[in-house]
């Protein structure tokens, strides 16, 4: 089996910073111990709903949303991912019949969302991709297709032939920013939250790679650098992705590669930017035994690695670095995720 990398209508809010609604659709087809069908929907780069094909039911991942939306919002969400299944379950067939695959494990998935940014301006993003792959995306200015392999090339064709598109561009335009906007209302409190990170240098021993590790911040935006004798050091590092912790929180991790005499013939440090407080680590600061490492720490990387694999199933690493998004209609999902290639 193959690797698998687990992507207020009427209201005026003031927002902090920017914000943003995404979902990733992704189906799997071949020998798995996991859902054929997931739907992961996030915002602020945190769950907020769940669906996957094991339970048919869509389920509040967040207080604030549930605290909001009654058993009706989640049965309309629930009955949009239930005909989503069997579209994308036909979809990956069709690919790997174009792709000329017959065995092994392969995905379809679906990603797309909206952004709103802190001077009004807005973005949004629709695209699909096969094993994790670009196969086809949306240029919302030309309302065409933009095909990533020639085996695409016919789904472009067959959509361009069709509104699919100008109905995607009215709902990440409209719908998608107006639900974003009620999701921010519904969690404004922990949404617009501000958390500094909590950060470790870590050590297995002296002869192995250091680790800057920063945990516990919100919102997500964090920059993790390296700096030799007070110079920015770019080279051998090793820059982890964007991690959700269990409580909301993210983590990432900047790993240094340099041999023990490096080290001691120089000063390095780690630096953790983030909102408006900077953090600075240095060789006093690593923790060697990683038997001291604070449990915390522990806890937050395992419920990481385990949300991960929820959310992505395949690909989600893989989009997460694409600043794009998607939501739901009168149900929060009133995008036509369900097209056919």
């Amino acid at each position: 089996m193959r690797s698998v990398v687990l992507l207020l209508l009427g209201a005026q809010l003031a927002y902090a910073g920017t914000h943003s609604m995404k979902y990733f659709y992704t189906a799997v087809s071949g020998d798995i111990d996991f859902p054929e069908f997931t739907v992961v929907g996030l915002v602020d780069d945190g769950q907020f709903v769940y669906f996957d094909s094991n339970t048919m039911k869509a389920v509040p991942k967040t207080e604030w949303i549930e605290q909001n939306e009654k058993a009706d919002y989640w049965d309309r969400q629930a009955q949009v991912f239930i005909g989503s299944h069997q579209v994308f379950k036909n979809n990956i067939q069709i690919a790997k019949d174009r792709f000329n695959q017959s065995t092994g494990v392969h995905t379809w998935q679906n990603m797309y969302g909206c952004e709103l940014n802190e001077d009004g301006t807005t973005q949004g993003f629709y695209q699909y991709a096969y094993d994790g792959a670009d196969f086809v995306s949306l240029d919302k200015n030309t309302l065409t297709w933009l095909a990533a392999n020639p085996q695409a090339v016919i789904t472009k064709h067959k959509w361009e032939a069709t509104a699919f598109a100008a109905t995607e561009k009215v709902y990440l335009e409209n719908t998608c920013l107006e639900w974003l906007k009620k999701y921010v209302a519904y969690g404004k409190e922990t949404l617009e939250r501000k958390v500094s990170p909590q950060v470790s240098l870590l050590q297995k021993d002296p002869a192995s790679p250091v680790t800057c590790h920063a945990t516990g911040f919100y919102p997500a935006g964090v920059t993790i650098t390296w700096q030799k004798n007070g110079q920015d050091h770019d080279e051998d590092v090793d820059l982890g992705e964007l991690l959700p912790n269990e409580d909301g929180s993210f983590q990432r991790m900047s790993t240094l590669n340099v041999g023990p005499d490096e080290w001691k013939n120089n000063r390095f440090s780690c630096v953790v930017e983030h909102q408006d407080k900077t953090i600075r680590k240095t060789e006093d600061d690593i923790i060697t035994n990683f038997d001291s490492v604070p449990i915390a720490i522990i806890v937050g990387a395992v419920a990481a690695v385990v949300l991960v694999i929820v959310i992505g199933v395949v690909g989600y690493l893989v989009y997460q670095r694409k600043k794009g998004f998607k939501p739901v209609s009168a149900s929060d999902d009133g995008s036509n995720s369900s097209a056919r290639t």
